[in-house]
């Protein structure tokens, strides 16, 4: 058994859960696995997002594929807002 497909690693840190849960239904479309953690206190606390980040966390088998998903559309949303 590859050792690689059961570790977890953050694909990407955002400022706010909102963001963080946009991309997880991008990465959850095109089957890729994936959860949202943040240290919020359970969402008592949430200005801790903004100190500590909302994570994006992936399977590590589906790291290259979350990440190129995610260069994907920030790409498309940088070439839009400059029109």
């Amino acid at each position: 058994m590859d050792e690689g497909t059961d570790k977890t690693v953050v694909v990407k840190t955002f400022l706010s859960e909102f963001e963080a849960e946009i991309a997880k239904g991008m990465l959850e479309e095109e089957g890729i696995e994936c959860y949202v953690s943040s240290d919020d206190t359970g969402g008592m606390r949430p200005h801790l997002q903004l100190t500590l980040g909302v994570r994006l966390i992936v399977m590590e088998k589906d790291l290259q594929g979350a990440l190129e998903i995610l260069d994907a559309y920030n790409d498309y949303i940088t070439e839009e807002g400059e029109e």
